[in-house]
């Protein structure tokens, strides 16, 4: 009897251990097998260094001067003077650069502020109050994600002329103000995030329409306003047909555009290839940053405890 149970036992310990080995191969209960979870980080690791070696490549090639640019290594230092040649791009033309970035960061904050706003409101609306033709209105929106960008400059431009507002910031801002994906998201997303009990608790104490929106619904949508906020911000940033279109005067230009003219006159001025060069990775710093302070939103909700 003694021999028969300690077999017993020695079987069940390596049925265990078999297990536990399988299970480990596997990848864990309620992971995916581990070749698989090889095969996804490889892409992953390849996306990540398709996308990160023109970053990398602006990086080191901001520390060259013209001349290191056309005659060393593009992946490596030679004679790096960063602060330097930074310290002359911003002083070049009495700093139209800082000018063409603050215009950037006017027409990318403001227009992504109000676009979000915009977005977060009419999404909200068409979630959360029936009116008739609802559902009309909502598709005539989500038209306007097919409709190209550039198939509406030239009718916006014939438009900002007739009422005075071509070749100013406006012409830049309020074309900016709209937009239709960004109302799609703030509707599916409120539809999803915002209980209409909350609403009902909201009113029957005695709180407004404009109150339940700015100091609950904003909060509870935030990881919403975060995305289309950010998409926005990126699309105005890197806008360029809109300003080539709409602006003439050179002190109102975006980076885009204006880093675009100096490549127009880098053959007789070769020193704006380096300008250029130094003028797009300073232009890209503003995207890492937001990028990184934002990103936490879309890994955390806002709703956990907002119903009793």
């Amino acid at each position: 009897m003694t021999l028969l149970s300690e077999d017993r036992d020695s079987g069940r310990d390596t049925a265990v251990r078999s297990g536990a080995t399988a299970v480990a191969k596997a990848g864990g209960p309620g992971q995916p097998p581990l070749r698989h979870r090889i095969i996804t980080l490889s892409l992953l690791a390849v996306a990540a260094v398709y996308f990160l070696v023109p970053v990398y490549w602006l990086a080191v090639s901001a520390t060259k001067n013209t001349e290191g640019l056309f005659g060393t290594f593009g992946f490596w230092f030679a004679d790096p003077r960063p602060l330097e040649y930074l310290g002359d791009l911003l002083a070049y033309e009495d700093g139209i650069y800082v000018r063409w970035f603050a215009n950037s960061l006017l027409y990318a904050g403001a227009g992504a502020v109000a676009s979000t706003l915009l977005a977060a409101a009419a999404g909200y609306a068409l979630a959360k109050f029936p009116f008739p033709g609802r559902e009309g209105v909502f598709n005539v929106i989500l038209a306007g994600v097919l409709i190209p960008g550039t198939a509406l400059a030239l009718p916006l431009y014939l438009l900002f002329s007739e009422i005075g507002l071509a070749n100013t910031y406006w012409a830049v801002l309020v074309p900016s103000v709209v937009s239709p994906f960004g109302v799609y998201l703030c509707r599916i997303y409120a539809a999803a995030a915002v209980p209409d009990s909350l609403l009902e608790a909201a009113r029957i104490d005695g709180a407004g329409e404009a109150r339940i929106f700015f100091r609950l619904v904003l909060r509870l949508m935030t990881p919403a306003l975060v995305t289309v906020f950010l998409f926005q911000f990126v699309h105005i940033w890197n806008n360029f047909f809109l300003p080539l279109v709409m602006l003439s005067d050179s002190d109102l230009y975006p980076l885009q555009l204006g880093l675009t003219t100096w490549t127009g006159y880098a053959d007789r001025q070769p020193v704006l290839h380096q300008y250029t060069v130094g003028g797009a990775f300073l232009s890209v710093l503003p995207l890492m940053v937001l990028m990184g302070v934002l990103q936490r939103y879309w890994r955390t909700g806002l709703t956990e405890g907002s119903v009793k």
